[in-house]
């Protein structure tokens, strides 16, 4: 066994729960020096059929087959012996091995969830070991790579809300891209959200929230939702295209029946080139800079008709991509798109993450840190963006304290490392050529 203080030389689990009220897996990594790791598995509510396994106990009994005991076996079982002994320093070692130990494709056997857990929780307490702020090992682990603060893109409005509030599409996001700051951006985002909260107020429009915090008004037209957006801009006194922007994330995935993408809102169902002649009518009219996921995840030809429809816009692949080296391949090869969402869940480590960042960085795609709909109080996705120099950041709602952890712990680094704000020159598109 390494003698090293840097060895692994203990791990343990447990079951806790996200903001959803649902179980999540969170692993703590100790090392012979005494320095500890802790982090948690966060987890998705729209899941793409190519992202990497949640492992779920599937007993009704426990909450709804929600549990992961099972998960959490596996880590103090399994993926203890395995790693207990190795040195904490070479993340990729463990990576690897804990991925050859599982033994499938997607981490079904052991689980994505208990897999990431065990890998971020080592990473933690590496840079504890180093006395090295996260970030800056995170930079490390991706071969000292250019650190930045991240543009957040924020939702203000959620499609997919409790009951039938849910619109069509998933969310509708400011992006402000006037800020030259991180703390101005967040300025801006905070004031549009309060803005868009006392329009729909007026307008007597319910103000549920979904499970990020997104304000959700049922509205059964898309436009009556970018009409709102526009409003709340300039009720904060923000120049909608110039200070503040639009992302949109369609999640078309989920609205795919059949052949045919169904807006039940606007009861109309449209073939794949009618989805895209739809939403370049919509770019036109509002000021969208950024589109996620506008098609499903198979559609490869879609998706470079539509990136090819809409130059100068962002087009981000999450469930096209789900943080996969080979998707993300295959997508680069046919510019498929010229963005990706990165969600460390979908892949399930944080070396696979990280080398999925940077085959995407060196074919010049822009890269979006996100989070899941069901997310503890960890902040590593806001330490992962900034060390991978990212550029973007999407958390959720300027509200609910899963998400304010992640973007006060930004504010923290903000002031604390003297990195330079990414601004709109993180995002792909002709804003970020500018």
């Amino acid at each position: 066994m390494n003698q090293r203080v840097s060895c692994i030389s203990a791990v343990t689990a447990r079951q806790i729960f996200d903001s959803r009220g649902r179980p999540t897996v969170e692993a703590d990594v100790t090392l012979k020096d005494g320095s500890t790791g802790r982090a948690c598995a966060p987890s998705g509510t729209s899941t793409g059929r190519h992202e990497a396994w949640e492992l779920r106990d599937g007993d009704p009994a426990s909450y709804g087959g929600l549990g992961v005991l099972s998960a959490v076996a596996h880590v103090r079982g399994e993926i203890a012996t395995r790693i207990i002994g190795m040195d904490a320093l070479d993340q990729a070692a463990i990576d690897h091995g804990l991925i050859r130990l599982d033994g499938s494709s997607s981490l079904r056997r052991l689980g994505a969830n208990a897999v990431l857990a065990a890998s971020l929780a080592t990473a933690r307490a590496a840079a504890s070991h180093l006395r090295r702020p996260l970030y800056r090992y995170i930079s490390q682990l991706g071969g000292d790579t250019p650190m930045s603060l991240p543009m957040p893109m924020t939702n203000i409005l959620s499609g997919r809300a409790p009951g039938d509030q849910g619109m069509d599409f998933q969310d509708f996001l400011v992006i402000p891209v006037g800020a030259g700051r991180y703390a101005d951006a967040l300025a801006m985002i905070s004031r549009v959200g309060d803005s868009a909260a006392g329009l729909m107020k007026s307008m007597n429009l319910s103000v549920l929230l979904a499970d990020d915090g997104g304000f959700s008004p049922g509205f059964s037209r898309t436009e009556q939702a970018l009409e709102l957006m526009v409003r709340s801009f300039e009720a904060a006194g923000l120049r909608p295209g110039a200070d503040v922007a639009i992302g949109l994330d369609v999640a078309a995935s989920e609205l795919l029946v059949g052949a045919r993408y169904r807006l039940a809102g606007e009861g109309r169902h449209l073939s794949s080139r009618e989805m895209i002649d739809c939403l370049v009518a919509l770019i036109r009219r509002f000021p969208i800079v950024s589109v996620e996921d506008p098609l499903d995840q198979d559609d490869w030809e879609g998706w470079r008709e539509f990136t090819l429809s809409v130059p100068g816009i962002q087009v981000v692949g999450d469930d096209l991509f789900a943080t996969n080296l080979n998707r993300i391949t295959k997508g680069i090869g046919d510019r498929a798109a010229n963005s990706a969402l990165i969600k460390l869940n979908q892949n399930g480590t944080v070396t696979g993450t990280l080398a999925a960042m940077a085959a995407l960085r060196s074919a010049d795609f822009a890269t979006v840190v996100a989070a899941r709909s069901g997310e503890t109080e960890d902040t590593f996705v806001s330490d992962l963006a900034v060390g991978s120099g990212a550029g973007q950041i999407k958390i959720g709602s300027f509200r609910n304290t899963e998400r304010l952890a992640k973007y006060n712990q930004l504010l923290r680094i903000e002031e604390e490392s003297g990195l330079p704000f990414a601004g709109v020159s993180g995002l792909s598109g002709r804003l970020g050529s500018t």
